[in-house]
């Protein structure tokens, strides 16, 4: 029996996960998932630990009001509001995106600057406000916050072992960054699959995922392996065009609840 055995949210780009027990799901994803974004100041460009070492260790920690609570090793927490309405609109570009976001204000603004050490600014997207998906993939009408490409990435538990078992070490599933983990399947198999349920909710898996250089960061110190690992391993048996591949893409249709250990059906 397949069954969803754990949920991650990341309420900020490239900051520190939150495990969750249970979640709402909107058109963007789990409710609070990257919603808020760091920027360089000058530029607008998205911040993130492939150039930013240090952001493996920043805590924001999403409130039911859609803001934001950001923690940081040495740092006293700061509760960051939602933007208003009529917030100020930032210029950012993420990847090939460009568009115009709230900023969080001048206090966020000096606490991650801080932080980053270089002048930054927090944004927010709004649903009003959300990029489309991968070119591509998936249908014209979906869209995403600041995840990479597409609303939420799925892995397989018997993957990570499996896995974790070719380089030689036990490895954190925290460190892809999935949102979605499925027990009871064999290793690989969600790259066979096309639709899934998860309670009353129906997931289309659009894209096998390409892993990058934050898979060699260690979630919990924020240093990065000498030996590559795991990306290296993965780059010998998961390579294909895109990249190396783990995990799965995957896009919401419908709004729901998830909880952790809810049955997973494949529908096709």
């Amino acid at each position: 029996m397949l069954r969803l055995s754990a949920l991650y949210r990341y309420p900020l780009k490239s900051g520190k996960g939150e495990i969750l027990q249970q979640v709402s799901l909107d058109k963007l994803g789990l409710d609070g998932d990257r919603r808020w974004m760091l920027v360089d100041e000058a530029s607008g460009r998205f911040l993130t630990q492939r150039v930013v070492g240090q952001m493996s260790q920043l805590s924001a920690l999403w409130n039911a009001g859609g803001g934001l609570t950001l923690r940081a090793p040495g740092r006293s927490a700061i509760d960051i509001a939602l933007p208003a309405s009529d917030a100020e609109l930032r210029g950012v570009t993420i990847f090939r995106d460009s568009l115009r976001v709230p900023d969080a204000g001048d206090e966020a603004g000096a606490w991650v600057s801080e932080f980053i050490g270089k002048p930054t600014r927090l944004v927010q997207i709004p649903l009003g406000r959300a990029r489309t998906t991968q070119a591509g993939y998936g249908r014209d009408d979906d869209q995403v916050a600041f995840a990479d490409g597409f609303p939420l990435l799925l892995i397989g538990q018997a993957s990570l072992v499996d896995l974790s078992q070719k380089v030689g070490r036990a490895l954190e599933m925290l460190r892809f960054r999935p949102n979605l983990v499925i027990e009871g399947s064999e290793a690989y198999a969600e790259d066979g699959w096309k639709r899934i349920r998860i309670g009353d909710v129906e997931f289309r898996v659009v894209k096998s995922c390409s892993r990058c250089i934050l898979t060699t960061i260690d979630p919990q110190t924020g240093e990065r392996s000498e030996d590559r690992e795991p990306l290296a391993t993965l780059q010998k048996y998961r390579a294909q065009e895109d990249g190396a591949m783990f995990g799965q893409n995957l896009v919401n249709d419908g709004n729901g609840r998830l909880e952790v250990g809810m049955p997973v059906t494949i529908l096709e």
